[in-house]
């Protein structure tokens, strides 16, 4: 059985790199995106993901700009969304919202959670 896919969207290496691997280890299959723009070309192009982890403070394309072109792709615009973020104030149109500095047991719950919900279906 092929492990659920998490799409992580993410400017920061060093936090996306962290991502990565605290979900590698925890058994996922995780494709990594610098940015808004390269994770829309990338979800054009394969299968959806189970859950996508969203940044919202990033160069060519913000996440809020990401949900808005994600929502207007019909395979993709029911993919849920848990956003992370430093900005503690920001309204945006996700499942979730983790402000950084994120709680992993409380990331992992909720990639548990979503996962299984999509594998549902």
């Amino acid at each position: 059985m092929v492990s659920p896919s998490i799409l992580v969207v993410e400017d920061d290496a060093d936090a996306r790199e962290a991502l990565v691997d605290i979900l590698e280890v925890s058994g996922y299959s995780v494709v990594p995106a610098e940015n808004g723009k390269k994770a829309i070309e990338y979800l054009r192009a394969a299968a959806p993901p189970a859950l996508i982890i969203l940044d919202l403070l990033m160069p060519d394309m913000d996440g809020w700009e990401f949900r808005s072109q994600q929502k207007k792709i019909p395979n993709l615009a029911e993919v849920p969304v848990v956003v992370v973020t430093a900005f503690s104030g920001a309204k945006v149109d996700a499942n979730d919202v983790l402000i950084k500095p994120i709680d992993v047991d409380r990331l992992l719950d909720l990639v548990k959670h979503y996962v299984v919900s999509e594998q549902a279906l």
